[in-house]
Protein backbone atom coordinates (compact mmCIF):
# COMPACT_ATOMS: atom_id res chain seq x y z
CA UNK A 1 0.00 0.00 0.00
CA UNK A 2 2.80 2.66 0.83
CA UNK A 3 4.31 2.08 -2.36
CA UNK A 4 1.28 2.85 -4.29
CA UNK A 5 0.58 6.22 -3.23
CA UNK A 6 3.27 8.05 -5.36
CA UNK A 7 0.87 6.70 -8.07
CA UNK A 8 -2.36 7.39 -6.60
CA UNK A 9 -1.20 11.40 -6.29
CA UNK A 10 0.40 11.49 -9.14
CA UNK A 11 -2.70 9.96 -11.16
CA UNK A 12 -4.29 12.43 -9.40
CA UNK A 13 -2.03 15.35 -10.36
CA UNK A 14 -2.83 14.31 -13.97
CA UNK A 15 -6.37 14.82 -13.97
CA UNK A 16 -5.96 17.98 -12.28
CA UNK A 17 -4.05 19.50 -14.92
CA UNK A 18 -5.36 21.48 -17.43
CA UNK A 19 -4.44 20.16 -21.05
CA UNK A 20 -3.65 23.59 -22.53
CA UNK A 21 -0.93 24.78 -20.13
CA UNK A 22 -0.58 21.37 -18.38
CA UNK A 23 -0.52 23.18 -15.13
CA UNK A 24 -2.71 22.49 -12.25
CA UNK A 25 -6.27 24.21 -12.59
CA UNK A 26 -6.79 28.02 -12.06
CA UNK A 27 -9.91 28.89 -11.92
CA UNK A 28 -11.29 25.94 -14.26
CA UNK A 29 -14.33 26.32 -16.35
CA UNK A 30 -16.49 23.50 -17.43
CA UNK A 31 -17.60 23.31 -21.22
CA UNK A 32 -21.16 22.11 -22.36
CA UNK A 33 -19.02 18.64 -23.39
CA UNK A 34 -18.16 18.49 -19.56
CA UNK A 35 -14.35 18.78 -20.29
CA UNK A 36 -12.31 21.35 -18.02
CA UNK A 37 -9.66 24.10 -18.70
CA UNK A 38 -8.26 27.23 -16.76
CA UNK A 39 -10.29 30.43 -17.50
CA UNK A 40 -7.42 32.38 -18.87
CA UNK A 41 -6.15 29.42 -21.00
CA UNK A 42 -10.13 29.22 -22.65
CA UNK A 43 -9.94 33.37 -22.88
CA UNK A 44 -6.76 33.19 -24.72
CA UNK A 45 -8.09 30.27 -26.61
CA UNK A 46 -11.57 32.07 -27.71
CA UNK A 47 -9.38 35.26 -28.48
CA UNK A 48 -7.41 33.35 -30.89
CA UNK A 49 -10.23 30.87 -32.75
CA UNK A 50 -13.74 31.68 -33.55
CA UNK A 51 -15.79 29.47 -33.18
CA UNK A 52 -14.18 27.74 -30.23
CA UNK A 53 -14.16 24.78 -30.31
CA UNK A 54 -13.26 22.21 -27.20
CA UNK A 55 -9.60 21.35 -27.55
CA UNK A 56 -10.21 17.78 -26.12
CA UNK A 57 -12.99 16.49 -28.17
CA UNK A 58 -13.20 19.42 -30.83
CA UNK A 59 -17.11 20.39 -29.78
CA UNK A 60 -18.04 23.67 -31.05
CA UNK A 61 -18.82 26.18 -28.02
CA UNK A 62 -21.63 28.32 -27.90
CA UNK A 63 -20.60 30.74 -25.27
CA UNK A 64 -22.94 32.85 -22.92
CA UNK A 65 -23.10 36.47 -23.67
CA UNK A 66 -20.72 37.18 -20.64
CA UNK A 67 -18.35 35.23 -22.73
CA UNK A 68 -15.68 32.75 -21.15
CA UNK A 69 -16.22 34.00 -17.44
CA UNK A 70 -20.01 33.03 -17.86
CA UNK A 71 -19.34 29.29 -18.65
CA UNK A 72 -19.77 27.36 -15.04
CA UNK A 73 -17.30 26.68 -12.59
CA UNK A 74 -15.96 22.85 -11.77
CA UNK A 75 -16.37 23.41 -7.97
CA UNK A 76 -15.37 19.74 -8.00
CA UNK A 77 -11.83 20.39 -9.22
CA UNK A 78 -11.27 23.57 -7.78
CA UNK A 79 -11.87 21.57 -4.30
CA UNK A 80 -9.68 18.81 -5.00
CA UNK A 81 -7.11 20.98 -6.54
CA UNK A 82 -7.47 23.05 -2.68
CA UNK A 83 -6.57 20.11 -1.32
CA UNK A 84 -3.57 18.79 -3.30
CA UNK A 85 -2.10 22.23 -2.55
CA UNK A 86 -2.72 21.74 1.20
CA UNK A 87 -1.57 17.80 1.07
CA UNK A 88 1.59 19.82 -0.90
CA UNK A 89 1.96 21.77 2.00
CA UNK A 90 1.88 19.44 4.77
CA UNK A 91 3.88 17.02 3.45
CA UNK A 92 6.60 19.20 2.34
CA UNK A 93 9.15 17.74 4.39
CA UNK A 94 8.65 14.01 2.55
CA UNK A 95 8.67 15.42 -0.16
CA UNK A 96 12.06 17.63 0.02
CA UNK A 97 13.80 15.24 2.61
CA UNK A 98 14.25 11.90 0.58
CA UNK A 99 13.59 8.67 2.51
CA UNK A 100 16.28 6.58 3.62
CA UNK A 101 15.59 4.57 0.67
CA UNK A 102 16.16 7.20 -1.89
CA UNK A 103 19.29 6.35 -4.00
CA UNK A 104 21.64 9.17 -5.70
CA UNK A 105 21.15 9.21 -9.40
CA UNK A 106 24.72 9.36 -9.81
CA UNK A 107 25.96 6.78 -6.76
CA UNK A 108 22.75 4.32 -6.60
CA UNK A 109 24.48 2.18 -4.22
CA UNK A 110 24.49 5.58 -1.88
CA UNK A 111 21.77 7.51 0.02
CA UNK A 112 21.20 11.01 0.02
CA UNK A 113 22.38 12.51 3.54
CA UNK A 114 23.32 15.68 2.70
CA UNK A 115 22.69 19.27 1.26
CA UNK A 116 24.89 21.35 -0.97
CA UNK A 117 24.22 24.97 0.57
CA UNK A 118 25.37 26.77 -2.64
CA UNK A 119 24.37 24.25 -5.26
CA UNK A 120 21.09 24.21 -3.64
CA UNK A 121 21.01 20.20 -4.38
CA UNK A 122 20.85 16.71 -2.04
CA UNK A 123 24.04 14.58 -2.53
CA UNK A 124 25.65 11.61 -1.16
CA UNK A 125 28.79 10.73 0.33
CA UNK A 126 30.47 10.25 -2.86
CA UNK A 127 29.08 13.70 -4.52
CA UNK A 128 30.58 15.46 -1.82
CA UNK A 129 34.00 14.06 -2.66
CA UNK A 130 33.94 14.46 -6.49
CA UNK A 131 31.92 17.81 -7.26
CA UNK A 132 31.06 19.37 -3.71
CA UNK A 133 34.37 19.14 -1.92
CA UNK A 134 35.06 22.21 -0.17
CA UNK A 135 31.26 23.26 -0.33
CA UNK A 136 29.40 24.10 2.29
CA UNK A 137 26.94 21.62 2.91
CA UNK A 138 24.25 20.80 6.13
CA UNK A 139 22.40 17.40 7.05
CA UNK A 140 19.24 16.85 4.46
CA UNK A 141 16.69 17.22 7.50
CA UNK A 142 18.18 20.42 8.58
CA UNK A 143 18.18 21.71 4.91
CA UNK A 144 14.06 20.56 4.78
CA UNK A 145 13.27 22.33 7.97
CA UNK A 146 14.79 25.49 7.10
CA UNK A 147 13.05 25.60 3.64
CA UNK A 148 9.38 24.29 5.46
CA UNK A 149 10.19 27.32 7.71
CA UNK A 150 10.55 29.73 4.64
CA UNK A 151 7.83 28.13 2.47
CA UNK A 152 5.63 28.71 5.74
CA UNK A 153 5.85 32.36 5.82
CA UNK A 154 4.75 32.90 1.78
CA UNK A 155 2.19 30.32 2.22
CA UNK A 156 0.87 32.77 4.77
CA UNK A 157 1.32 35.67 2.92
CA UNK A 158 -0.33 34.15 -0.42
CA UNK A 159 -3.44 33.08 1.95
CA UNK A 160 -3.40 36.21 2.86
CA UNK A 161 -3.26 37.81 -0.80
CA UNK A 162 -5.94 35.23 -2.19
CA UNK A 163 -8.37 36.13 0.25
CA UNK A 164 -8.21 39.74 -0.58
CA UNK A 165 -8.88 38.60 -3.93
CA UNK A 166 -11.49 36.77 -2.83
CA UNK A 167 -13.50 39.20 -0.56
CA UNK A 168 -13.15 41.10 -3.95
CA UNK A 169 -14.93 38.73 -6.42
CA UNK A 170 -17.69 37.66 -3.60
CA UNK A 171 -18.53 41.55 -3.28
CA UNK A 172 -18.94 41.55 -7.68
CA UNK A 173 -20.80 38.36 -7.05
CA UNK A 174 -23.16 40.48 -4.92
CA UNK A 175 -23.15 43.24 -7.40
CA UNK A 176 -24.14 41.29 -10.41
CA UNK A 177 -26.59 39.51 -7.97
CA UNK A 178 -28.34 43.07 -7.50
CA UNK A 179 -27.73 44.05 -11.12
CA UNK A 180 -29.68 40.90 -12.28
CA UNK A 181 -32.55 41.98 -9.83
CA UNK A 182 -32.67 45.81 -11.25
CA UNK A 183 -33.09 44.53 -14.72
CA UNK A 184 -36.19 41.78 -13.68
CA UNK A 185 -37.62 45.12 -11.99
CA UNK A 186 -36.94 47.68 -14.73
CA UNK A 187 -38.28 44.98 -17.44
CA UNK A 188 -41.70 44.26 -15.38
CA UNK A 189 -41.81 47.89 -15.18
CA UNK A 190 -41.64 48.32 -18.84
CA UNK A 191 -43.83 45.27 -19.57
CA UNK A 192 -46.59 46.67 -16.89
CA UNK A 193 -46.16 50.00 -18.45
CA UNK A 194 -46.63 48.67 -21.87
CA UNK A 195 -49.43 46.70 -21.33
CA UNK A 196 -51.45 49.72 -19.58
CA UNK A 197 -51.14 51.77 -23.22
CA UNK A 198 -52.01 48.40 -24.96
CA UNK A 199 -55.10 48.99 -22.97
CA UNK A 200 -55.58 52.60 -23.20
CA UNK A 201 -55.31 52.41 -26.81
CA UNK A 202 -57.46 49.67 -27.60
CA UNK A 203 -60.52 51.34 -25.08
CA UNK A 204 -59.37 54.83 -27.00
CA UNK A 205 -60.31 52.40 -30.39
CA UNK A 206 -63.45 50.90 -29.39
CA UNK A 207 -65.06 54.04 -28.02
CA UNK A 208 -63.74 55.72 -31.68
CA UNK A 209 -65.62 52.90 -33.27
CA UNK A 210 -68.45 53.22 -31.64
CA UNK A 211 -68.56 57.15 -32.15
CA UNK A 212 -68.22 56.31 -36.01
CA UNK A 213 -71.56 53.55 -36.32
CA UNK A 214 -73.29 56.26 -34.19
CA UNK A 215 -72.75 58.81 -36.37
CA UNK A 216 -73.44 56.10 -39.42
CA UNK A 217 -76.46 55.00 -38.02
CA UNK A 218 -77.55 59.14 -37.56
CA UNK A 219 -76.65 59.90 -41.31
CA UNK A 220 -78.54 57.17 -42.52
CA UNK A 221 -81.44 57.30 -41.00
CA UNK A 222 -81.68 60.67 -42.54
CA UNK A 223 -81.21 60.08 -46.25
CA UNK A 224 -83.70 56.93 -45.34
CA UNK A 225 -86.48 59.95 -44.37
CA UNK A 226 -85.17 61.88 -47.16
CA UNK A 227 -85.68 59.62 -49.59
CA UNK A 228 -88.92 58.05 -48.45
CA UNK A 229 -90.55 61.46 -48.26
CA UNK A 230 -89.30 61.99 -51.83
CA UNK A 231 -90.35 58.75 -52.75
CA UNK A 232 -93.93 59.57 -52.06
CA UNK A 233 -93.78 62.59 -54.50
CA UNK A 234 -92.34 60.74 -57.00
CA UNK A 235 -94.99 58.03 -56.93
CA UNK A 236 -97.76 60.37 -57.04
CA UNK A 237 -96.25 62.57 -59.97
CA UNK A 238 -95.79 59.54 -61.70
CA UNK A 239 -98.97 57.54 -61.05
CA UNK A 240 -100.58 60.69 -62.52
CA UNK A 241 -98.29 61.23 -65.64
CA UNK A 242 -98.70 57.23 -66.43
CA UNK A 243 -102.96 57.64 -66.02
CA UNK A 244 -102.74 60.58 -69.01
CA UNK A 245 -100.53 58.91 -70.78
CA UNK A 246 -103.00 56.50 -71.01
CA UNK A 247 -106.02 57.78 -71.75
CA UNK A 248 -104.18 59.92 -74.47
CA UNK A 249 -103.43 56.76 -75.91
CA UNK A 250 -107.13 55.87 -75.44
CA UNK A 251 -108.61 59.00 -77.02
CA UNK A 252 -109.08 62.40 -76.78
CA UNK A 253 -112.29 62.68 -75.07
CA UNK A 254 -110.81 60.33 -72.10
CA UNK A 255 -107.81 62.92 -71.61
CA UNK A 256 -110.73 66.00 -71.02
CA UNK A 257 -111.56 64.11 -68.12
CA UNK A 258 -107.95 63.72 -66.68
CA UNK A 259 -106.71 66.85 -68.00
CA UNK A 260 -107.94 69.22 -64.55
CA UNK A 261 -106.65 66.22 -62.24
CA UNK A 262 -103.36 66.22 -64.17
CA UNK A 263 -103.24 69.88 -63.89
CA UNK A 264 -103.61 70.06 -60.45
CA UNK A 265 -101.03 67.48 -59.78
CA UNK A 266 -98.30 69.36 -62.00
CA UNK A 267 -99.18 72.55 -60.75
CA UNK A 268 -98.26 71.03 -57.08
CA UNK A 269 -94.98 70.42 -58.27
CA UNK A 270 -94.56 73.24 -60.18
CA UNK A 271 -94.15 75.51 -57.46
CA UNK A 272 -92.60 73.14 -54.96
CA UNK A 273 -88.80 73.58 -54.46
CA UNK A 274 -86.76 70.95 -55.75
CA UNK A 275 -85.14 68.53 -53.15
CA UNK A 276 -81.98 69.50 -51.35
CA UNK A 277 -79.18 67.54 -50.73
CA UNK A 278 -79.33 66.07 -47.24
CA UNK A 279 -76.64 67.89 -45.15
CA UNK A 280 -74.77 64.78 -43.30
CA UNK A 281 -72.57 65.38 -40.77
CA UNK A 282 -68.69 63.53 -41.72
CA UNK A 283 -67.20 61.49 -38.52
CA UNK A 284 -63.56 62.95 -38.36
CA UNK A 285 -60.83 61.22 -37.05
CA UNK A 286 -57.23 62.85 -36.67
CA UNK A 287 -54.55 60.84 -35.77
CA UNK A 288 -52.02 62.33 -33.43
CA UNK A 289 -49.23 60.02 -34.52
CA UNK A 290 -49.60 58.74 -37.67
CA UNK A 291 -50.97 59.50 -41.09
CA UNK A 292 -53.77 57.18 -43.26
CA UNK A 293 -53.00 56.73 -46.42
CA UNK A 294 -56.27 57.39 -49.07
CA UNK A 295 -56.59 54.77 -51.79
CA UNK A 296 -57.06 56.21 -55.11
CA UNK A 297 -59.63 55.36 -57.69
CA UNK A 298 -58.64 53.15 -60.73
CA UNK A 299 -61.02 54.24 -63.73
CA UNK A 300 -60.73 52.11 -66.58
CA UNK A 301 -62.99 52.55 -69.66
CA UNK A 302 -65.40 49.79 -70.91
CA UNK A 303 -63.84 46.96 -72.79
CA UNK A 304 -65.35 44.14 -74.78
CA UNK A 305 -64.14 40.53 -73.78
CA UNK A 306 -63.76 37.30 -75.78
CA UNK A 307 -67.01 35.64 -76.09
CA UNK A 308 -68.50 33.58 -73.37
CA UNK A 309 -69.09 30.30 -74.31
CA UNK A 310 -72.47 28.15 -73.77
CA UNK A 311 -71.15 26.45 -70.99
CA UNK A 312 -67.96 27.05 -69.54
CA UNK A 313 -65.27 23.64 -70.22
CA UNK A 314 -61.74 22.88 -69.42
CA UNK A 315 -59.10 24.95 -70.87
CA UNK A 316 -59.86 25.35 -74.45
CA UNK A 317 -57.27 23.20 -76.76
CA UNK A 318 -57.70 25.91 -79.55
CA UNK A 319 -57.21 29.58 -79.76
CA UNK A 320 -60.24 31.71 -79.29
CA UNK A 321 -61.61 33.80 -81.71
CA UNK A 322 -59.79 37.03 -81.74
CA UNK A 323 -62.22 39.80 -80.62
CA UNK A 324 -62.00 43.38 -81.83
CA UNK A 325 -60.54 45.39 -79.44
CA UNK A 326 -62.22 49.52 -79.09
CA UNK A 327 -59.70 51.98 -78.07
CA UNK A 328 -62.78 53.44 -76.01
CA UNK A 329 -66.56 53.60 -76.06
CA UNK A 330 -67.47 49.86 -75.91
CA UNK A 331 -69.31 47.27 -73.50
CA UNK A 332 -68.39 44.21 -71.78
CA UNK A 333 -65.11 43.51 -69.36
CA UNK A 334 -64.39 46.22 -67.11
CA UNK A 335 -62.27 46.29 -64.24
CA UNK A 336 -62.19 48.42 -61.31
CA UNK A 337 -64.21 51.59 -60.22
CA UNK A 338 -66.32 53.16 -63.38
CA UNK A 339 -67.01 57.11 -64.29
CA UNK A 340 -68.78 58.34 -67.18
CA UNK A 341 -66.76 59.33 -70.33
CA UNK A 342 -67.92 61.06 -73.73
CA UNK A 343 -67.80 57.92 -76.04
CA UNK A 344 -65.85 58.19 -79.16
CA UNK A 345 -67.28 58.44 -82.31
CA UNK A 346 -64.48 56.39 -83.78
CA UNK A 347 -64.04 52.77 -83.07
CA UNK A 348 -60.67 51.38 -83.78
CA UNK A 349 -59.85 47.62 -84.19
CA UNK A 350 -56.53 46.26 -83.86
CA UNK A 351 -54.69 43.05 -83.33
CA UNK A 352 -54.53 39.75 -85.12
CA UNK A 353 -53.91 35.67 -84.67
CA UNK A 354 -50.92 35.12 -84.33
CA UNK A 355 -47.51 35.32 -81.81
CA UNK A 356 -45.98 37.94 -83.03
CA UNK A 357 -45.67 41.30 -81.49
CA UNK A 358 -49.01 43.13 -81.61
CA UNK A 359 -51.04 39.39 -82.15
CA UNK A 360 -52.84 37.54 -79.93
CA UNK A 361 -53.75 34.00 -79.15
CA UNK A 362 -57.00 34.28 -77.20
CA UNK A 363 -57.36 37.34 -75.64
CA UNK A 364 -59.67 36.25 -73.09
CA UNK A 365 -59.32 39.43 -70.53
CA UNK A 366 -58.49 43.58 -70.41
CA UNK A 367 -58.01 46.40 -68.16
CA UNK A 368 -57.04 50.10 -68.79
CA UNK A 369 -55.07 52.28 -66.82
CA UNK A 370 -55.13 56.04 -65.43
CA UNK A 371 -52.58 56.82 -67.96
CA UNK A 372 -54.97 54.97 -71.11
CA UNK A 373 -52.86 52.03 -71.33
CA UNK A 374 -54.69 48.91 -72.45
CA UNK A 375 -53.64 45.63 -70.79
CA UNK A 376 -54.50 42.57 -72.90
CA UNK A 377 -53.88 38.67 -71.26
CA UNK A 378 -53.14 36.92 -74.30
CA UNK A 379 -53.80 33.42 -72.64
CA UNK A 380 -51.81 30.96 -75.44
CA UNK A 381 -48.93 33.19 -75.94
CA UNK A 382 -48.57 33.04 -72.06
CA UNK A 383 -47.93 37.05 -71.81
CA UNK A 384 -49.43 40.23 -71.15
CA UNK A 385 -49.43 42.85 -74.23
CA UNK A 386 -49.98 46.92 -73.55
CA UNK A 387 -50.81 48.89 -76.10
CA UNK A 388 -52.46 52.63 -76.34
CA UNK A 389 -56.04 53.89 -76.70
CA UNK A 390 -55.72 54.36 -80.46
CA UNK A 391 -54.14 50.60 -80.84
CA UNK A 392 -50.73 51.14 -81.00
CA UNK A 393 -48.31 48.59 -79.46
CA UNK A 394 -46.45 49.86 -76.48
CA UNK A 395 -44.82 46.63 -74.80
CA UNK A 396 -45.39 43.20 -73.51
CA UNK A 397 -44.07 40.81 -70.76
CA UNK A 398 -44.34 36.90 -70.04
CA UNK A 399 -46.53 35.96 -67.17
CA UNK A 400 -43.93 34.20 -65.14
CA UNK A 401 -44.79 32.61 -62.05
CA UNK A 402 -41.71 31.95 -60.61
CA UNK A 403 -38.23 31.57 -61.96
CA UNK A 404 -38.93 30.51 -65.67
CA UNK A 405 -42.13 28.72 -65.03
CA UNK A 406 -44.80 30.57 -66.98
CA UNK A 407 -48.77 30.63 -66.51
CA UNK A 408 -51.16 31.32 -69.21
CA UNK A 409 -53.50 34.49 -68.16
CA UNK A 410 -57.28 33.99 -67.96
CA UNK A 411 -57.94 37.71 -66.99
CA UNK A 412 -56.41 41.09 -65.76
CA UNK A 413 -57.48 44.01 -63.40
CA UNK A 414 -55.80 46.63 -61.99
CA UNK A 415 -55.11 47.98 -58.67
CA UNK A 416 -55.77 50.92 -56.95
CA UNK A 417 -52.04 50.98 -57.70
CA UNK A 418 -51.52 51.10 -60.82
CA UNK A 419 -50.41 47.56 -60.33
CA UNK A 420 -51.81 44.26 -62.31
CA UNK A 421 -53.44 41.09 -60.65
CA UNK A 422 -53.70 38.68 -63.10
CA UNK A 423 -55.21 34.97 -62.90
CA UNK A 424 -54.05 32.08 -64.76
CA UNK A 425 -53.01 28.65 -64.90
CA UNK A 426 -49.56 26.64 -64.98
CA UNK A 427 -49.10 23.03 -66.27
CA UNK A 428 -50.04 21.81 -62.29
CA UNK A 429 -51.58 24.82 -60.66
CA UNK A 430 -53.29 27.71 -60.88
CA UNK A 431 -52.35 31.24 -59.18
CA UNK A 432 -53.22 34.73 -58.72
CA UNK A 433 -50.01 36.76 -59.55
CA UNK A 434 -49.71 40.83 -58.70
CA UNK A 435 -47.06 42.48 -61.67
CA UNK A 436 -46.27 45.93 -61.77
CA UNK A 437 -46.73 47.49 -65.35
CA UNK A 438 -43.28 46.34 -66.81
CA UNK A 439 -44.01 43.08 -65.54
CA UNK A 440 -41.61 42.65 -62.40
CA UNK A 441 -43.65 39.99 -59.70
CA UNK A 442 -44.42 41.84 -56.43
CA UNK A 443 -46.51 39.20 -54.71
CA UNK A 444 -49.04 35.51 -55.49
CA UNK A 445 -51.19 33.14 -54.04
CA UNK A 446 -52.29 29.87 -54.99
CA UNK A 447 -55.93 29.45 -56.04
CA UNK A 448 -57.81 25.77 -56.05
CA UNK A 449 -56.96 24.14 -59.25
CA UNK A 450 -60.18 23.71 -60.96
CA UNK A 451 -59.34 23.60 -64.75
CA UNK A 452 -61.57 26.56 -65.31
CA UNK A 453 -61.46 29.80 -66.82
CA UNK A 454 -61.48 32.71 -64.43
CA UNK A 455 -62.02 36.47 -64.13
CA UNK A 456 -60.76 38.69 -61.46
CA UNK A 457 -61.87 42.44 -60.82
CA UNK A 458 -60.32 44.76 -58.55
CA UNK A 459 -62.20 46.33 -55.21
CA UNK A 460 -60.50 49.33 -54.82
CA UNK A 461 -62.20 50.84 -51.79
CA UNK A 462 -61.88 48.21 -49.73
CA UNK A 463 -58.59 46.96 -51.53
CA UNK A 464 -60.22 43.31 -52.54
CA UNK A 465 -59.13 40.87 -55.02
CA UNK A 466 -62.58 39.50 -56.63
CA UNK A 467 -61.88 36.36 -57.84
CA UNK A 468 -64.73 33.85 -59.71
CA UNK A 469 -64.42 30.07 -59.81
CA UNK A 470 -66.48 27.19 -61.41
CA UNK A 471 -66.45 23.68 -59.13
CA UNK A 472 -67.67 20.42 -59.64
CA UNK A 473 -68.88 19.48 -62.96
CA UNK A 474 -72.74 18.89 -64.86
CA UNK A 475 -75.17 18.51 -62.84
CA UNK A 476 -73.61 18.66 -59.31
CA UNK A 477 -71.71 22.34 -60.52
CA UNK A 478 -71.58 25.61 -58.87
CA UNK A 479 -69.99 28.28 -59.35
CA UNK A 480 -69.08 31.03 -56.75
CA UNK A 481 -66.84 34.72 -56.09
CA UNK A 482 -64.00 34.31 -54.17
CA UNK A 483 -63.23 38.08 -52.15
CA UNK A 484 -59.33 37.75 -51.04
CA UNK A 485 -57.36 40.01 -49.38
CA UNK A 486 -54.06 40.74 -51.25
CA UNK A 487 -51.91 38.46 -48.55
CA UNK A 488 -54.20 36.02 -50.41
CA UNK A 489 -56.58 35.52 -47.35
CA UNK A 490 -59.78 34.55 -48.20
CA UNK A 491 -62.54 37.10 -46.53
CA UNK A 492 -65.65 36.08 -48.18
CA UNK A 493 -67.24 33.49 -50.65
CA UNK A 494 -70.74 34.85 -52.79
CA UNK A 495 -72.66 33.71 -55.16
CA UNK A 496 -73.93 30.19 -54.32
CA UNK A 497 -76.65 31.13 -52.29
CA UNK A 498 -77.70 33.24 -55.53
CA UNK A 499 -77.66 29.58 -57.87
CA UNK A 500 -74.58 30.98 -59.78
CA UNK A 501 -73.59 28.37 -61.86
CA UNK A 502 -70.72 29.61 -64.78
CA UNK A 503 -69.87 32.88 -63.40
CA UNK A 504 -67.05 34.22 -66.56
CA UNK A 505 -66.03 37.96 -66.18
CA UNK A 506 -66.59 39.99 -63.58
CA UNK A 507 -66.19 43.67 -62.51
CA UNK A 508 -67.26 46.12 -59.53
CA UNK A 509 -68.90 49.36 -60.32
CA UNK A 510 -68.91 52.94 -58.60
CA UNK A 511 -70.95 51.74 -55.76
CA UNK A 512 -69.04 48.81 -55.07
CA UNK A 513 -71.60 46.43 -56.76
CA UNK A 514 -70.29 43.20 -58.00
CA UNK A 515 -71.42 42.69 -61.29
CA UNK A 516 -70.68 39.11 -62.52
CA UNK A 517 -71.57 37.60 -66.41
CA UNK A 518 -73.08 34.13 -65.58
CA UNK A 519 -74.74 31.02 -67.72
CA UNK A 520 -76.81 29.07 -65.77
Amino acid sequence: MAAASPSLGTQFMEELTCSICLELFTRPKMLPCQHTFCQDCLQDLASRKVPLRCPNCRQQVRLPPQGVAGLPDNHLVTSLCERLQNQATLSGETREQPQSGHRCSFHPSEKLKLYCKPCQVPLCVDCVEEGHDGHPNISLAKATQERRSSAQVLISEGRSILESYSSFIRGLREKEKTLIEQKQQTDNSIIQTYNQIVQKLTEKKDHLLSESQQNYNKNLVKIQTERDRVLADVNELSAACDQAEQELQQGWVEILSQQTALTDIVGKYRGKAAPTPVQTQPAVFQPTDTTVPVLGHVTVQSLPSAPIPAEPAPIPAEPAPIPAVPAAGGTGHHHGNQRQEKPLSQRVTFGQEGSGTGQFQGPYGVAVSDEGEIFVADYWNQRIQVFTLQGTFVRQFPTVVSGEEKMKPYDVAMDGEGNLWVVGVTRSDEFAVLYNKQGRVLRMFGLQKTGRSRGVAMDTRRNNILITQITGDRPNHHGEVLVFRPDGTLVRTVGQQQGMGYPGYITVDGEVNILVSDWI
